[in-house]
């Protein structure tokens, strides 16, 4: 028996799989999955549309976080310069 999740609005979506993309249809269809693949979650937008998202481990840190922020490059001559080049 295929997945079912039942949205905010009322709708059943039926989960499916086709190799790693994850998607929600309103028809039993081929590839169909019989429960949320291990690691991921169901969530609802706004709209009603159902997802797929990853189960995020406590203590790991999301990828925007773990990417250092890279200094910005000025093109503005430091205080030495410009008084070389003033003399």
């Amino acid at each position: 028996m295929a997945y079912g999740h039942t949205n905010s609005k009322g709708n059943t979506y039926y989960l499916h799989a086709k190799g790693r993309m994850f998607f929600f249809s309103k028809e039993v269809k081929e590839g169909a999955l019989d429960a949320v693949p291990e690691g991921y979650h169901v969530a609802e937008m706004k709209t009603g549309l159902l997802v797929l998202k990853k189960n995020v481990v406590e203590g790991e840190a999301k990828p925007a976080e773990t990417a250092e922020a890279k200094p910005a490059e000025t093109t503005e001559a430091s205080p030495a310069e410009t008084t070389e080049a003033s003399s």
